[in-house]
């Protein structure tokens, strides 16, 4: 007893043998074309064996195979043999008589598209081309001028548009009795296309006949693509049968847009069914390719053909044809857009205006809800193409108004505590007339709930799965900001919606998993969450800058949530960005405090140094954590805010710098944050530089002194801790601190006391350098002591050098050039034993 299977399962295994049969055909089709073009090779190259030439003799070279040139010379015989045509219809026509004229032109079109036959039986295929286009030039010159002789009084576009018509007719019976010209059906194709709009055009038809016109030539090339004989024909034709469809399909849809009322938009819309209905038909007679991809190489041990190339098909090669055309797709995309534009078109006129775009959305949402996953693929593929198109323009339709509600505070920023408007659309767009459609939101939940329900039906792990989730949580968000605007609502209450939506995608993006949004924190469901409260966080805070309480409110409510972020959040991101969140709305709160009590910049300052005290405390409390590093760094720049707001008053921004410094050599404190040290002694440095200029303090060295002190301390003390250190990197940055201002001061000085007093110290240096043998020491000391020297005895040098002989000063140079070379080897010891007994000094 046999036991046959299910029909559903046998039916599986009969399609499944039958692939495999199709995809052995398409290997065997393969293996034989091969072999027919190696049996082709081998005859040719034993009916023409090659001429015997010297074995060392070079090739002839040459500039043009046979081929193409005899391409040439028929291209040119036959362009010219046309324009000796044209000339003779258009110049010399008129000296002969009508019957002379009818019988050459006759006589020669015939001949030229009766010699093609003879050339193709002698197998002279090139030259019957050649002549072949110039009989179908011919033609059209007979049909112009049988219009010019015979018909002189017929409208000329529809008389063109029956010429056409008829060469299309007349070429097409010619290339289909001559199969091998390539030329006529393609040419009667391209003249195929502008009977139909001609005609139009001649009987001043309105937009809706000349679209009917373009559907019918689409349709004619629909035909001629999926019927169509010869060679390079149908290739011809779907691409003019696309270009075609893409214009009535845009013409139809701008008049179906362009109605006023139900009855003007039906007569589009029968235009658009129409339209659909021929790209389903074209879709569903599009065949579907063969052997969808190269052969797959033969298995190890299938044996190959003697002389068989490496790149040929091996004999257990198989292929696996394709399931589908992506020009099937492209067709079922185009009919499920023209249905949709037509159920909306006609729709539209009956609903209220700001319901239009709605009406669109909601046509594609019930489309995508009736394919089922049994239809053919690409009808699926097609409809789920144009239904996502549709819902994407709806859209962008829909984000300049959110876009508007996310940016349109900014200008708060010029009038802050200016007056609280009176409603939310004032304060966003105050001044202009912008439209706030009301279905705004709308169009933008029905868009998130489509993405939400195709991330849910989207198995886990595939790609598509998170991008759909992201693009439903931002436009979920992007629906409800829209909201205030929409509905008009109040200040107040629209900022209470605005920081709900600032604290709603803060949780989810720090706690993902609570939300029920199943995906890891710091995945892209929380970036895309967090990237939304950022937004709202700041253009909340832009807008509560119109009145003084609001802003108090808003800036507090905002540090709370994002101090809990950061200390809640997960990943890396959502923390660290958090908490340079929070330190910016704290510093903003702390500026409006200052304001509040309306004190000066320069003492506002002083407040808003708490901000970078805090953070450098939290700093060190969390060191390690994520946010540590953002919190140093947010500090800073609140920092840099203070010093900027204490510019304006020399004693506060002393202070300032002083306490900033102070706060940078707390943080220098930690081992991990030492070279800090180095901005904290510069910040004190400036701030003494600046309390001495506001004090009017002009010596230099009452700048230069508090710098040189603590840098030579703190270089004998790395020095007793690292002998080795140099005295250049210990004593150089301090000494020259000071040395090198005090010369330039005493060089423009004209008094005693400096260049004494700097004299004695270089000397006291230099003293000590050449005691302990140090270089730095040494060789700052000795070189300001000698500037200091020449500066005091310049007076007198020049002096004696006016006193002298003209001819004195070259005589000396001369005697001091000659002692110099005279012991020339004698200095050269002499330069290198000082060069080595510096090199010997630290």
């Amino acid at each position: 007893m046999e036991n046959a299977p299910p029909p559903a399962e046998e039916l599986v295994i009969l399609d499944r043998e039958l692939g495999h049969l199709e995809a052995r055909r398409a290997q065997l089709l393969a293996r034989r074309a091969w072999l027919l073009d190696v049996m082709r090779q081998s005859a040719v190259a034993a009916q023409y064996p090659p001429s015997p030439s010297h074995p060392f003799a070079p090739p002839a070279p040459r500039d043009a195979s046979p081929r193409g040139a005899q391409n040439v010379l028929l291209t040119l015989g036959g362009v010219l043999l046309t324009i000796a045509a044209v000339a003779f219809t258009l110049v010399s026509w008129g000296h002969l008589g009508i019957g002379g004229r009818s019988a050459v032109l006759a006589a020669v079109t015939a001949l030229a598209l009766a010699a093609p036959a003879a050339l193709l039986r002698r197998g002279l295929v090139s030259t019957a081309e050649s002549v072949a286009a110039l009989g179908l030039a011919l033609t059209v010159l007979d049909v112009y001028a049988l219009h010019r002789v015979a018909m002189p009084d017929t409208d000329a576009l529809a008389y063109a548009a029956g010429g056409s018509a008829a060469l299309a007719a007349l070429w097409a019976a010619y290339g289909l009795g001559l199969g091998r010209l390539r030329l006529p059906l393609p040419a009667a194709l391209i003249a195929a296309q502008l009977p139909f709009l001609l005609w139009a055009v001649a009987a001043d038809a309105g937009p809706l006949t000349l679209t009917w016109a373009l559907l019918a030539t689409a349709a004619l090339d629909v035909a001629v693509a999926l019927r169509g004989r010869g060679r390079g024909v149908r290739p011809l034709a779907c691409v003019l049968a696309w270009a075609a469809g893409a214009g009535t399909l845009l013409g139809a849809g701008a008049l179906s847009v362009a109605a006023g009322g139900f009855g003007a938009a039906v007569r589009p819309g029968a235009l658009l069914l129409a339209v659909a209905a021929l790209a389903a038909f074209a879709a569903r007679w599009t065949p579907a390719p063969r052997g969808g991809g190269a052969p797959e190489p033969a298995p190890h041990g299938t044996p190959q053909p003697a002389g068989a190339p490496a790149g040929a098909p091996a004999a257990g090669a198989a292929s696996v044809p394709a399931a589908w055309s992506p020009h099937a797709v492209a067709a079922w995309a185009v009919a499920a857009l023209a249905v949709l534009a037509a159920v909306g078109g006609v729709l539209r006129p009956v609903v209220p205006g700001a319901w239009a775009v709605p009406v669109y959305v909601l046509c594609a949402v019930a489309m995508l809800a009736a394919v089922r996953p049994g239809l053919p693929r690409p009808m699926v593929l097609g409809a789920a193409g144009s239904s996502g198109a549709v819902l994407a323009l709806g859209a962008l339709w829909a984000l300049p108004p959110v876009a508007v509600a996310v940016l349109g505070p900014v200008r708060w920023a010029e009038r802050v505590w200016s007056g609280a408007p009176a409603g939310a659309r004032e304060a966003l767009a105050s001044g202009t007339s912008w439209p706030w459609p009301s279905t705004t939101p709308v169009v933008l939940l029905i868009a998130a709930a489509v993405l939400a329900v195709a991330h849910h039906r989207t198995s886990p792990g595939r790609a598509r799965r998170e991008p759909a989730a992201c693009g439903a949580l931002a436009l979920a968000w992007a629906a409800a900001y829209s909201v205030p605007a929409a509905l008009g609502l109040g200040h107040p209450v629209a900022l209470a919606v605005y920081a709900l939506l600032t604290a709603a995608p803060l949780a989810l993006a720090v706690r993902p998993t609570a939300a029920g949004a199943g995906h890891a924190p710091g995945g892209p469901v929380a970036l895309t969450a967090f990237g939304c409260a950022l937004a709202a966080a700041l253009s909340v805070s832009l807008l509560a800058l119109a009145a003084q309480a609001a802003t108090f409110a808003v800036l507090g409510v905002l540090l709370a949530l994002f101090a809990t972020a950061a200390v809640l959040g997960g990943g890396p991101v959502v923390p660290a960005v958090s908490a340079s969140s929070a330190a910016a709305f704290a510093t903003g709160l702390s500026g409006a405090f200052a304001a509040s009590m309306e004190l000066p910049a320069h003492r506002a300052a002083l407040l808003v140094l708490a901000v970078p005290a805090l953070a450098a405390v939290l700093a060190a409390r969390v060191r390690g954590h994520v946010t540590a590093l953002p919190l140093e760094v947010s500090g800073a720049a609140a920092a840099l805010v203070a010093i900027a707001l204490a510019t304006g008053d020399a004693p506060t921004l002393a202070l300032v710098l002083a306490l900033c410094g102070v706060i940078a050599a707390g943080t220098a404190v930690r081992a991990d944050r030492r070279p800090v040290g180095y901005a904290a002694a510069a910040l004190l440095v400036l701030a003494t530089w600046v309390r001495l200029g506001a004090s009017d303090v002009a010596t230099p060295e009452a700048y230069t002194l508090p710098v040189t002190v603590p840098a030579l301390v703190i270089g004998l003390l790395r020095r007793r801790r690292d002998p080795r250190a140099s005295s250049w990197t210990a004593y150089g940055p301090g000494l020259a601190a000071t040395l090198l201002p005090s010369l330039i001061a005493a060089w423009g000085d004209g008094h005693w006391l400096r260049p004494l007093l700097l004299g004695a110290a270089a000397l006291a240096v230099t003293l000590t350098g050449a005691r302990h043998r140090l270089q730095a020491l040494l060789v700052l000391g000795s070189t300001v002591l000698a500037l200091v020297a020449l500066h005091e005895l310049a007076p007198y040098v020049v002096q004696v050098v006016g006193a002298l002989p003209r001819w004195l000063p070259p005589a000396l140079a001369g005697l001091l050039l000659l002692a110099v070379g005279a012991t020339y080897e004698q200095r050269l010891r002499d330069a290198r034993r000082l060069r080595d007994t510096l090199g010997r000094m630290r």
